[in-house]
């Protein structure tokens, strides 16, 4: 044990990350709960960076993206751990068996990033309602407006929109929408259609959500029964001049089919993420007129930043305090997350 007492609390975040998420008043309460639970608070840009003593004496890791593995090699650095805490969504990179296996307790601060991710999700869908795309290549390129390039625009008020999947994303997408005016048609195999009421949708088979939606709002969780759930079959569902969102993951889109109705002119598409990121310079999402794409960059507010730090400080507080933990992650939740 060192001079300083044990390190109760780790961080393993790099510091740029650590200064999006945390501020100060945050990364006061856990120097605080630490020092209350008689230890101290440590950060380092890495696990490997720690010292050995202070990873034998962490009772609590905080984690960042790019955290390796818990597995037992890991596990056996880190006797004392009795909580990890992410400072982001998905743990399926790293959260093992061996984890739950010695009774480590699992939390994250996904919640902090549905509203951004159902923000940039409801701009992408009034871009694509309104052509805003290919309007701003027509001027790119030197033009004005050409109605043939641009398709029809449409208003969202009335525009029928599939969204699918009730994540929590997704649940923050569609009361954005549904304030709009937008006529949301939700997929989702999990809920019944009285749930999907109280959620303001209309509960579809994907198929005839497909043939309904002027947009379609891709929020499903990323499982092996999810892959290319909107595949080359489905995209042939949507009606001439349709939109595809997607925010969640590229896993859920067949990508080169989507190229392809994109290239013929039939689909329009705005996307934050892809099959592979970041992708080169030429991929045709570079230059397609009928795309809109970012760099996997839906969650990164200020604002939604902020929110991950405060819910892992509240979470930190609450485990070292004795209290119940708000955002756990058990293995059957693991295993339908994205």
């Amino acid at each position: 044990m060192s001079a300083a007492g044990p390190a109760v609390v780790v961080a393993a975040v790099p510091e740029a990350l650590s200064a999006e998420f945390f501020s100060a008043a945050d990364l006061d309460r856990v120097h605080r709960a630490a020092a209350a639970a008689g230890g101290r608070f440590v950060r380092a840009e890495s696990l490997d960076d720690l010292d050995p003593a202070e990873l034998r004496e962490a009772r609590v890791v905080i984690t960042s993206w790019g955290a390796p593995p818990f597995d037992p090699a890991l596990l056996a650095r880190l006797p004392a751990l009795e909580l990890v805490a992410h400072t982001g969504a998905s743990v399926k990179a790293f959260v093992t068996d061996d984890l739950f296996d010695r009774g480590v307790a699992v939390t994250q601060a996904g919640d902090a990033m549905a509203r951004p991710v159902a923000e940039v999700s409801l701009a992408f869908t009034l871009a694509l309602l309104h052509r805003l795309p290919e309007l701003s290549h027509g001027l790119r390129a030197g033009g004005w407006y050409d109605a043939d390039a641009v398709g029809t625009q449409h208003e969202i008020l009335g525009a029928p929109i599939a969204v699918i999947g009730a994540s929590r994303t997704g649940r923050a997408y569609l009361p954005l929408i549904a304030a709009l005016g937008a006529e949301p048609l939700l997929v989702d195999p999990t809920l019944d259609p009285a749930e999907a009421a109280a959620l303001g949708a209309e509960l579809l088979p994907l198929d005839e959500a497909l043939r309904r939606a002027r947009i379609v709002a891709v929020h499903a969780p990323t499982l092996p029964e999810t892959h290319h759930l909107i595949g080359r079959r489905e995209l042939a569902l949507l009606p001439d001049g349709a939109g595809l969102v997607n925010t969640a993951r590229s896993w859920l889109v067949d990508e080169a089919a989507l190229i392809d109705e994109v290239r013929a002119g039939r689909l329009s598409a705005a996307v934050d993420v892809f099959d592979e990121e970041p992708f080169d310079a030429g991929h045709p999402f570079r230059t397609l007129p009928g795309v809109l794409a970012t760099p996997h960059r839906a969650a990164g507010t200020h604002e939604g930043r902020r929110r991950q730090g405060r819910i892992v400080a509240d979470e930190v507080e609450a485990f070292l305090g004795g209290r119940p933990l708000a955002h756990t992650i058990d293995r059957a939740r693991l295993a339908s997350m994205a």
